[in-house]
């Protein structure tokens, strides 16, 4: 059994998101995605999300682009 490869994104929302004690949920209702979407970028299914997408994430997070793509 593989695991899909972790984006670096994808690591770091999940480091941000535990760090502010969220789940996967909470930050897709504040962030204004679907559930999925903030699980699949977590796990490397989406390896390469979109600008805007990011943008959500960082802002529901309260932390920089940069913070996410570092």
């Amino acid at each position: 059994m593989t695991t899909p490869h972790k984006s670096k994104i994808g690591e770091n929302i999940k480091k941000y998101r535990k760090k502010n004690k969220m789940s996967q949920d909470i930050l897709s209702k504040k962030a204004n995605l679907a559930f999925h979407t903030v699980a699949k970028i977590e796990t490397g299914a989406t390896p390469n999300p979109t600008i805007l997408t990011v943008k959500k994430i960082a802002d529901a997070l309260n932390v920089s682009l940069d913070d996410l793509m570092d």
